[in-house]
């Protein structure tokens, strides 16, 4: 047995669902959820925020996205917003008040700006890997050790993973992308199979960070040098049975997947449990 799969002999458990309705926006935290035929999450990034060019707005290309507080209920289609520090929100429904909701936004950020939807892919940042995000709880935990005054949550609410499982060490979710293939090793397509419940996912690659991370999720404040450490620190803990390959740098956390065979109706739920196929 390789050390890769020496690694992975864990009993890991889907612990937290988090959904994004909106991109960039607050998330959704659910008991279960359905995997759309193209390996989305019903509700992930199902809206994407777009200036008048069509560029959409997120925190990578503008860090006042940070201060926007959304709550949605998925049930009634409804979605409230507030400022951060403000008291009173408004309340919107998503189908039927789509131009107040718009209205709202573009006064906050002083642009015209539109909502777009896709209710078959959502706006995933990486089209290749559409399906959820996956981290471990104990690998949040370890980063939140390595930044004197962030807490678990605060770090979650950073990397904004879809799948939270327990159960594991750290860095545990490594284990669900592949050896490099040639030299175009980052675009390789050497997956690892793996079931959440009775849902068939292929683990892609790690995922690439941006920006965001370094940032308050709920200010934008800077946290200083975070990216310098967390590259120095995620190198250092790199788990040896890790395919070291797939890092060209070690600013990338969680697993990108996709579905390796769509199913109509597939659902996942908290307390699922997750093997390697």
């Amino acid at each position: 047995m390789d050390n890769h799969a020496v690694g992975c002999q864990w009993m890991p458990e889907l612990a937290q669902i988090f959904v994004y309705p909106i991109k960039a926006l607050d998330g959704v935290a659910i008991l279960q959820t359905t995997v759309l035929p193209s390996g989305a999450l019903q509700y992930d990034r199902e809206f994407a925020i777009v200036d008048a060019e069509g560029n959409v707005i997120n925190g990578k290309r503008t860090a006042e996205v940070h201060r926007i507080r959304s709550s949605f209920d998925l049930e009634t289609r409804t979605i409230a917003l507030r400022i951060e520090g403000e008291p009173g929100a408004t309340t919107f429904h998503l189908d039927v008040e789509r131009s107040p909701v718009e209205q709202w936004l573009s006064a906050y950020f002083g642009f015209a700006v539109t909502l777009l939807q896709n209710t078959e892919t959502g706006f995933p940042d990486d089209t290749n890997s559409p399906g959820p995000t996956v981290i471990s709880t104990e690998t949040l935990r370890t980063i939140a050790d390595w930044f004197p005054n962030l807490s678990l949550e605060a770090v979650r609410r950073r990397f904004r993973s879809n799948l939270e499982i327990t159960g594991v060490e750290p860095f545990w979710e490594d284990c669900l992308f592949g050896s490099a293939v040639g030299e175009a090793s980052l675009k390789a397509d050497r997956v690892v199979p793996f079931h959440i419940g009775n849902v068939q996912f292929a683990g892609v690659n790690p995922c690439q960070r941006c920006i965001v991370v370094t940032r308050d999720a709920m200010t934008g404040e800077p946290y200083p040098h975070f990216q310098k450490v967390f590259v120095a620190k995620r190198k250092e803990t790199l788990p040896e049975w890790v395919e070291a390959s797939r890092f060209n740098h070690f600013y990338r956390l969680a697993a990108n997947t996709r579905v390796v065979q769509p199913q109509a109706g597939a659902t996942l739920r908290v307390g699922d449990t997750i093997a390697l196929d």
